[in-house]
C-alpha cells in the first residue's frame, strides 16, 4: 500500500475577508476532490484572509499512480487564476516504512 499526500501553502489575489476566500477556495477544493478523487482540506492558516495551507492525500496499490495522481493536483492548483501557489510540500510513503 502506497500513501502520497500534498500540502500547498497559497496566496489569494484580490480578496478582503475570509467569506470571499472561502467563496475562492470551496470551489478548488470541490473540483479537485471530484476531478482526482483524493481527500483535500484547508488545513492551517484559517484564521488569514489572503493566505491557506490545503493538504491533499490519497491510497493506493502503485507508487507511480500515487506520483502521477500528486503531480496532476499540483498543475492544477498552480494554474487557477486568483491563487498563487507559494510552495508544495509532498511525500509518498509504503506502509512498510
Amino acid at each position: 500500500m502506497w500513501i502520497g499526500w500534498i500540502e500547498f501553502d497559497l496566496l489569494f489575489g484580490d480578496v478582503h475577508s475570509l467569506k470571499e476566500k472561502r467563496s475562492v477556495l470551496r470551489p478548488v477544493l470541490a473540483e479537485v476532490r471530484k476531478r482526482f478523487d483524493v481527500s483535500i482540506a484547508e488545513v492551517d492558516l484559517q484564521d488569514l484572509h489572503r493566505r491557506a495551507v490545503v493538504g491533499a492525500g490519497l491510497v493506493g496499490a502503485e507508487r507511480a499512480h500515487i506520483v502521477e495522481v500528486l503531480d496532476a493536483v499540483e498543475n492544477y492548483v498552480a494554474y487557477r487564476p486568483g491563487i498563487d501557489l507559494l510552495s508544495a510540500r509532498r511525500r509518498v510513503a509504503t506502509s512498510d516504512d
